[in-house]
């Protein structure tokens, strides 16, 4: 009963689809969620999640992924969020990695999903890299966020501030790089945080755990051994963490219950 809360099963990296599934099945992994980054790819993840019971999907534009993008389209984001196997809105968020990075451009796409997700009663995923002080600011100054729920996918930031979102509500999940003895930064996010708060995601294709590490593409079936590290960190048996991971996520997106 492993859980991946965040995946991109919907590009077209993994071969057949069918014998995906099967691999993610019998390696305990029997719930998926796949994200969305753009329009099309958040469409494909509809189609798959429609395809298999035990797949599901968000919906939203991704902070580098706006070019050729108007807030007017959100409109079709919102369609998606329709979906009775959407479970948020996402991935969303701020990337300030590259350096042709438009942050206003961002900051309003952010904000605007956001409240989309508001007024739609939706949780958010929410992808923040190299923006920790204008993520904190954002955060704390937009409290609905956590409203609906929200989810700081791939966890990067200082323990101390993951320590700080949760108190302001949000949960975290983390990936293969928190399976590598040297990756301090998110192991050190893993103890900090309640176990309440924490969730499991591979981020597939990339981000291969350790044990894989250098092989492409990285699949949802590697899950196990993320769950088993992330256990180990927090002092309690695999079997535990699976059942809290699962509860996690059945809070944090309730439609998945509702199917």
């Amino acid at each position: 009963m492993y859980t991946d809360v965040h995946c991109h099963i919907n590009f077209k990296d993994y071969g057949d689809t069918d014998e995906l599934i099967e691999s993610c099945l019998l390696s305990g992994v029997d719930l998926i969620i796949t994200a969305g980054f753009d329009i099309p790819s958040s469409e494909e993840g509809m189609k798959l999640a429609e395809r298999y019971k035990n797949v599901f999907f968000t919906a939203g534009l991704h902070p580098t992924e706006l070019k050729g993008y108007e807030l007017s389209d959100l409109k079709r984001v919102e369609e998606l969020c329709a979906h009775p196997k959407c479970v948020a809105l996402g991935e969303i968020g701020l990337d300030y990695h590259y350096p042709d990075t438009d942050k206003v451009r961002q900051f309003a796409f952010f904000e605007a999903q956001t409240q989309l997700a508001s007024d739609l009663g939706m949780p958010v995923q929410i992808h923040s890299r190299d923006c920790a002080a204008d993520m904190a600011e954002f955060l704390s100054s937009h409290a609905y966020v956590f409203a609906s729920g929200a989810l700081l996918h791939c966890y990067s930031h200082s323990p101390e501030m993951a320590q700080e979102f949760a108190r302001m509500g949000a949960y975290f999940s983390f990936g293969g790089t928190s399976t590598y003895r040297k990756s301090k930064k998110p192991r050190r996010a893993i103890e900090a945080v309640p176990a309440e708060r924490l969730l499991t995601e591979t981020d597939s294709p990339y981000l291969a755990p350790s044990s894989k590490h250098g092989q492409f593409p990285n699949t949802p079936a590697n899950i196990p051994e993320i769950t088993a590290s992330m256990a180990q960190i927090k002092g309690l048996e695999e079997g535990e963490m699976c059942r809290i991971i699962r509860d996690n996520a059945l809070k944090l997106f309730p439609r998945i219950k509702a199917r």
